[in-house]
């Protein structure tokens, strides 16, 4: 029997229903295996770490969290960048102290960059923020950083996604702070033992739930969020960084966008950025993936992982 530490992730695009089944998986095996208190849920989001962005990022609510406790939700100020490497950081030290209460900790999130700093155990680079340089960078165009990073560190340059103002400013200034984006190291993880639960879901309703949620997200006040973000000092430019709901919002507050042209460019926007995550994911072989809706499925790999009989997945 294995005897390194059990963490159960949840990963998958955008508007797969992560959250939810992270929930109900929580409440399935709290009490279990030998005598673990309950489940806990790490959010690995890049978005849903920042106060105040919650009907835009879709964060849960404390009525859908249906008193299973969640980490790393509203730990940032949307004014600062919140990088990978604090992520990591607070992300170990939350497994800890959930394993210390005997609990089972369920990574749950989309953000690839953020499941594999812990899963690999990602050594990150020590570069900080370098404000001059983030204020000489954010007049050029996302072409124009990706035009510049080909030419400081070519390597970085094939794996980036070239749309990502945010991840070419940094792979930037690392470049320039260390010369190159070093290959990250992997840390041999011996503390813990991991099962990946990917959820996917075909193309067409992947984009009906998305054009669903997002109509839910505008009926909630969505706009309003942004507006209120920007009262609070969130610059256009930081809103324009978080890409998504939010860059588009923003567009049409400032009106260079119609309501009808933000919509349609956002649904659009939302599907590409869901494939992007799902080319990153693929990756992952380790990965199980499962149709949302296959609870059985779930339930079987999380306990047969939990009493160490999983399978690897089919390749």
């Amino acid at each position: 029997m294995s005897q390194k530490r059990k963490i159960i992730v949840i990963l998958g695009p955008t508007a797969t229903g992560k959250s939810d089944l992270a929930v109900w998986l929580a409440k399935k095996f709290s009490g279990l295996p030998r005598g673990s208190s309950r489940g806990e849920v790490i959010s690995a989001d890049s978005r849903q770490v920042y106060k105040g962005m919650d009907i835009g990022t879709g964060k849960i609510t404390k009525k859908e969290m249906a008193d299973v406790p969640h980490h790393l939700l509203d730990v940032a100020s949307p004014k600062r960048v919140f990088t990978v490497a604090r992520y990591k950081k607070l992300a170990e030290k939350t497994i800890e102290k959930i394993l210390e209460r005997r609990g089972l900790p369920i990574i749950c999130g989309g953000t690839g960059f953020y499941i594999q700093s812990i899963v690999d155990g990602l050594v990150i680079p020590d570069a900080p923020p370098k404000p001059q340089l983030r204020k000489r960078l954010a007049r050029k165009s996302v072409e124009e950083l990706f035009g510049y990073l080909k030419k400081l560190d070519p390597r970085r340059a094939k794996n980036i996604d070239n749309k990502n103002r945010v991840r070419l400013v940094r792979a930037i200034e690392i470049a320039k702070i260390l010369g190159a984006v070093p290959k990250f190291k992997l840390q041999k993880n011996e503390k813990y033992e991991f099962l990946q639960i990917g959820l996917t879901l075909e193309k067409k309703s992947l984009k009906t739930k998305v054009q669903n949620r997002l109509l839910k997200r505008f009926k909630s006040g969505m706009v309003a969020e942004v507006r209120k973000l920007k009262r609070s000092g969130v610059s256009w430019k930081r809103l324009e960084e978080f890409g998504l709901e939010y860059r588009f919002i923003a567009r049409y507050l400032r009106g260079e966008l119609n309501k009808k042209e933000m919509a349609e460019k956002l649904t659009t926007a939302i599907t590409q950025y869901a494939k992007r995550q799902m080319t990153w994911f693929k990756r992952d072989k380790r990965i199980h993936w499962v149709d949302p809706k296959s609870k059985r499925e779930v339930e079987k790999l999380a306990a047969d992982f939990l009493y160490d009989k999983i399978q690897p997945p089919n390749t």
